[in-house]
């Protein structure tokens, strides 16, 4: 039973697999008709290289007429070669495009299923692997693809096609042959199952490498401060160790199949070669025919020993295969409601927590019985302890996670039924940590709108008080920063997001923490930018600082997922309760 699962599913991969080729079948059609003709000019090569044989043997003594024929048939010879050659350009041309023009077509799918995941996926997998599958995987897939087809279907034709005439030469001692290839096939199908296994393995330990290089270079700051080079490198070369015995391990499979197989073959070669000799022995058989038999026993040798190396690719191929389509199987927790997408063409930006309740996890509560109304062009602040629930909670506003009770509605749509780009269109976000691409400075800030003109982008960056500091460098908006935003100061990375914001004019806006790590001049600077950016916007801001949410027309209390208090500045010191002790604290401290 469990044979017959794992043949099923190998069945069920090998049809997902097609099913991207399936668009280029025309192409993929030349290709094979291409091998049939390079595998049949193999063989016919055989047949002519026998009528050499006996042109020379029989004519040994002959004069010009035996030249000329002897010539001729040399020349054909020639020929057939150089049909042989474009028989294999096309095969290889045709069934290469096929093959990346496939693994192309599923890239951009993967690619863009990652994009359409929610945030939930991305918190439970590591980055390394996810690049992992993209990178190494599917380029395995693509390599297993275009080899596993070629090696398959033309050698298969030369091994079918060899046999035919090997048989058609003399039967008695092709029954040598084939007597041996049963075995053949027991040997390959022993090791199927253990080279799946192991390549499968050694997939997943490339991730685990990725994955620790990835960490470590993005928080290469962090492993300096602290001095842990040396444990990084150990915990690197830990898994590096892990990957090079996993990949030994494949080789060492790899490396007894294919002289197991080749002993077994060189068994039957000498057997063949002793009957061959005992046949020419006894009369009943000329020795052009053993010559051209060996020849063609030498010429099908080689796809017999690339199909036992095929076995092998097919493992691959599966292994490679099974770990992208487990993300393409993924299916995103976010759904939108076919029946009713809306698509607004504006909003006036109300947004109400209605009764809402919110868990990552089925019995971790982050937020429980949320009731708010935030009124179009109000400043509502969130403000409580770390893991009070504030960023959860305005991660439901761009439905980066759905409620798990309860609703959420902008102009009193729930936000399940309104289309999902068409909601985040008119959302901005601001966060703490920012983000900026590798390019121009122009560039990040254009993203706020892809198609703005260049007074556009720097009215936005005048209205971030980021146009004075743009200019000063040599290349002014042409500047190149590096990923990250590397070049760029903490609040100069800021007041680009800003800028890129501005530009993309939101109606609902999310400040998360935006001045928590500036200095206080940088500081000053962007909370006047935002103070620009916050006009005629809902806006809710988590606030860090408390100093800077003091004209809030809502500030919200949160402790353990629930709304303790809420009011305006002055409204909650004169409650003198949690806010009131909140803010002691902070001016304490200062």
């Amino acid at each position: 039973m469990d044979l017959i699962r794992k043949n099923n599913g190998s069945i069920n991969i090998l049809k997902r697999v097609f099913k991207y080729v399936l668009p280029y079948k025309g192409r993929l059609a030349g290709g094979v008709f291409s091998m049939m003709v390079h595998a049949f000019l193999t063989v016919f090569f055989i047949k002519v290289f026998q009528d050499l044989l006996e042109t020379i043997i029989s004519d040994i003594s002959a004069g010009e007429e035996g030249i000329t024929q002897l010539t001729f048939i040399a020349l054909f010879m020639i020929l057939i070669y150089f049909l042989k050659g474009i028989a294999y350009y096309g095969q290889n041309y045709l069934v290469s495009y096929v093959s990346q023009k496939s693994i192309k077509d599923m890239r951009d799918e993967l690619y863009s299923h990652l994009q359409n995941l929610s945030l939930s996926f991305y918190s439970k997998n590591k980055t390394g692997d996810i690049l992992s599958r993209v990178t190494n995987d599917v380029s395995q897939l693509e390599n297993s693809m275009i080899n596993t087809t070629v090696g398959t279907v033309d050698k298969t034709f030369t091994l079918i096609g060899g046999i035919g005439y090997l048989v058609y030469l003399n039967y008695r001692l092709t029954i040598f042959l084939l007597l041996i290839l049963p075995l053949i096939t027991y040997v390959m199908t022993k090791f199927n199952v253990k080279l799946k296994r192991v390549s499968r393995r050694v997939q997943v330990k490339i991730a685990n490498v990725s994955d620790v290089l990835q960490e470590t270079l993005s928080a290469v700051r962090v492993v300096k401060s602290f001095g842990r080079e040396e444990y990084e490198f150990d915990r690197f070369s830990s898994e590096n160790q892990a990957n090079f015995r996993a990949k030994m391990k494949k080789t060492q499979y790899g490396a007894i199949l294919t002289p197991l197989v080749e002993f077994i073959a060189a068994i039957a070669f000498t057997a063949i070669l002793w009957f061959g000799g005992y046949e020419v022995m006894k009369g009943r058989m000329r020795a052009s025919e053993l010559i051209a038999f060996f020849t063609l026993l030498i010429t099908i040798s080689d796809p017999l020993r690339s199909l036992t190396k095929l076995s092998k690719r097919l493992q691959q191929l599966f292994a490679s295969a099974e770990r992208v389509f487990e993300i393409m199987d993924t299916e995103s927790v976010l759904r939108e409601n076919d029946e009713n997408k809306i698509v607004l063409n504006n909003v006036d930006g109300e947004i109400v927590y209605d009764n809402v309740t919110f868990a990552y996890n089925r019995n971790e509560i982050v937020l429980k019985d949320i009731n708010l109304t935030a009124s179009p062009g109000e400043v509502i602040a969130l403000v409580g302890h770390s893991g009070a629930g504030k960023t959860t909670m305005v991660d439901l506003i761009p439905r980066f996670y759905d409620p798990v009770k309860g609703r959420m509605r902008l102009d009193g749509h729930d936000l399940k039924d309104i289309k999902i780009d068409s909601l985040r269109s008119f959302i901005g976000i601001v966060p703490q940590e920012t983000i900026l691409f590798s390019g121009t400075l122009r560039d990040n800030i254009a993203y706020g709108d892809l198609n703005a003109a260049d007074e556009q982008i720097h009215e936005a960056a005048k209205s971030a008080n980021a146009h004075d500091f743009i200019m000063k460098f040599p290349d002014g908006y042409d500047t190149v920063v590096g990923e990250r935003g590397v070049g760029l100061s903490g609040g100069q990375k800021q007041r680009i997001s800003i800028a890129r914001a501005i530009l993309k004019d939101p109606k609902i806006l999310i400040l998360d923490e935006a001045t928590s790590s500036l200095d206080a001049e940088s500081e000053a600077l962007v909370q006047e930018a935002l103070d620009h950016l916050m006009q005629n916007r809902t806006t809710f801001i988590i606030a860090h600082r408390l100093s800077t949410i003091k004209n809030a027309d809502n500030i919200v209390v949160l402790e353990n997922g629930e709304i303790v208090e809420q009011g305006s500045h002055r409204e909650l010191l004169n409650k003198n309760g949690k806010y009131a002790s909140l803010y002691q604290g902070q001016f304490i401290e200062k």
